[in-house]
């Protein structure tokens, strides 16, 4: 039997392990981003320098500079198409040296994965202050498992062909109240999400980690609720997934008979 493990670190940043090679999604390491602050979990302890780090869209609460600068090493960083200007811009030229750029259908591999660009159904842009644009895409990791990171999308029509998969890291809420479901995930499109992709496993995420300043006793249903929602709507939209609703820091591991 061949293994691929999770990790859960909160939000959109997950540690993964297959083939011997660790990866790193959208990695939010301190527990502040701008006006959003971490309410539940530790502040992620990586087990060390990860192969490569995935970033799937120019956001702030996925591609956090301040994160960025925090993670050992020199892994290599897999962006959207358009977002190594935007590094070299902000984090510097040995960073950009870094970039490997993706469109969807584009790949690249990092030791024995193959890491393929799919569609998003997202804002790729830094924000409505900037003018710095790059695509949004998901990712399917190919290894001893075929693993996809949704990054933040809505639900698109391409979804049917990302599968069949091993495990689905499907991203079911936000991060405040107000955030609404255009171009992302709630728990019930999350649910169907994972009906079009066939995937054996699927764990939840960007949910229960980041809410905005001086809101902690607001609307806390929709803080706490998402991950435990989509599990019971997959159940019924999905009975062949199983779902795992990871804590913070919680693993996961998948195997997959060869």
């Amino acid at each position: 039997m061949s293994a691929t493990s999770v990790t859960w670190w909160g939000h959109s940043t997950v540690w993964l392990t297959d083939s011997d090679v660790t990866l790193l999604t959208d990695p939010v390491l301190t527990d502040r981003v701008a006006h959003l602050r971490r309410l539940t979990g530790p502040t992620p302890a990586l087990p060390g320098p990860p192969d490569a780090v995935l970033l799937s869209h120019l956001h702030a609460d996925h591609f956090h500079l301040a994160s960025l600068r925090l993670v050992a090493g020199s892994p290599v960083l897999v962006v959207p198409r358009g977002a190594a200007s935007f590094v070299a811009k902000t984090l510097g030229p040995s960073y950009a040296s870094r970039c490997v750029e993706l469109a969807p259908g584009e790949e690249t591999t990092v030791g024995a994965v193959r890491i393929r660009a799919v569609p998003a159904a997202h804002d790729g842009g830094r924000g409505p202050w900037s003018r710095e644009r790059a695509l949004a895409i998901g990712f399917v990791v190919e290894g001893a498992a075929r693993t996809w990171y949704a990054g933040d999308t809505g639900l698109f029509d391409e979804m049917n062909e990302i599968g069949p998969l091993d495990l689905a890291l499907i991203p079911v809420g936000g991060w405040g109240p107000t955030l609404g479901s255009h171009h992302h995930l709630d728990a019930a499109d999350g649910a169907e999400a994972l009906r079009r992709v066939k995937a054996d496993w699927a764990v939840p995420i960007h949910y229960g980690t980041l809410w905005p300043i001086g809101m902690n006793r607001m609307r806390l249903h929709m803080f706490r609720d998402p991950g435990p929602r989509f599990a019971e709507l997959a159940s019924r939209a999905a009975p062949d997934s199983r779902v795992r609703v990871l804590a913070q820091g919680e693993s996961l591991t998948v195997e997959r008979a060869p």
